[in-house]
């Protein structure tokens, strides 16, 4: 099943909950929680606190995203009832191994990122033990940027191991997606897709996500 998530990276902090309602009403499968800690990207978001109020206030399921150091220290507090994958990044982890088994212990869906110029080669001992592999498409740390092109490539290369394999890890891209260019990305592989300004910058975000949800198929 393709998967649209929203990221809350993009929409108005100020009344978060109104807007992340209003995506699910249109349909949204999962909301994208983007963390930063101003150390493993040059931006800080958002933290535990602001995760819970997504949680105790969201009816669909969080898709959260670590892009900070040391995530191992920080696993637990991001885990809530609705948090159904948990991410961190293969740069971040020391024992990739170690972290992602916690994360199954929490009780999560484990995902691991990977940013643009890292090879999947890093993830070649681990993708038995993976729920989903993120692709960022986009340098992580900033909302708004323009897609990088030999994402596409990279996509298909994993799009070919998952099957050479017989893998079942579901394939998630993270920036620049937009209504020009999902379809595509879609039918090169992709599972779930994340967008950011494509949907709360667009004045009618209700109609935006339904617009991404049928290009996506």
């Amino acid at each position: 099943m393709k998967k649209l998530a929203p990221s809350v990276l993009s929409a108005d902090f100020s009344k978060l909950g109104q807007e992340v309602r209003e995506v699910e009403k249109a349909g949204a499968h999962l909301i994208h929680v983007d963390v930063m800690d101003g150390a493993f990207v040059p931006n800080i978001t958002i933290g535990p606190p602001v995760v819970r109020s997504l949680a105790a206030s969201s009816s669909v399921p969080l898709d959260v995203h670590l892009m900070i150091e040391e995530p191992d220290r920080y696993l637990d507090d991001f885990m809530t009832g609705q948090t159904e994958y948990l991410c961190v990044h293969a740069e971040a982890c020391r024992h990739l191994h170690r972290t992602v088994q916690h994360i199954r212990d929490l009780g999560a869906r484990a995902a691991v990122a990977l940013n643009p110029a890292t090879s999947l080669s890093a993830l070649d001992y681990i993708l038995e033990d993976l729920d989903m592999v993120l692709l960022m498409s986009v340098n992580p740390g900033f909302g708004g940027q323009k897609f990088i092109p030999q994402t596409m490539r990279k996509l298909r290369e994993l799009a070919r191991i998952r099957k050479e394999r017989n893998l079942s890890f579901e394939i998630e891209l993270d920036g620049g997606i937009s209504a020009a260019n999902i379809a595509e990305v879609s039918a090169a592989g992709c599972d779930i897709f994340v967008a950011g300004s494509a949907v709360f910058g667009a004045e009618d975000r209700a109609a935006a996500v339904r617009e991404l949800i049928h290009l996506m198929r």
